[in-house]
């Protein structure tokens, strides 16, 4: 079964940080680039982050810039996303997801492309960000 699971969500104050971690079975881990998503309360999800399929690679949404770092571990089967400075709109469920197996191919071309193209999607883990 081709899965995905994330952990490492909970409840942190504004300016805080937290590292999600996404933690893949069933597939050959390292042919995939794969992202993070965010959906904030009452919004569509949104791509914020995607990691190419050998770490070489990486993309980010304007708005967290400076603040989101994206890595994986493939020996471990693993992508990592760390928010620093946290604030209240950072709030919301964050996914991970892997895209069509392209060996680097997706995330370069942007986090438009690389959403178009996923199959694999994880359960989402809550992130709340609340003084």
């Amino acid at each position: 079964q081709l899965q995905l699971v994330e952990s490492g969500g909970g409840l942190v104050q504004p300016g805080g940080s937290l590292s999600l971690s996404c933690t893949s079975s069933g597939f050959t881990f390292d042919l995939y680039d794969i992202g993070w998503f965010h959906q904030a309360p009452g919004k569509e999800r949104e791509g914020v982050s995607c990691i190419s399929s050998s770490g070489v690679y990486t993309n980010y949404v304007n708005s967290v810039k400076g603040r989101f770092t994206i890595s994986r571990d493939n020996a471990q089967k693993t992508v990592y996303l760390q928010i620093n400075n946290l604030k209240p709109e950072d709030t919301g469920v964050y996914y991970c997801a892997a895209s069509i197996p392209s060996y680097d191919a997706m995330c370069i071309k942007g986090l438009r492309e690389f959403a178009s193209e996923i199959r694999i999607w994880g359960q989402g883990i809550q992130v709340t960000v609340s003084s």
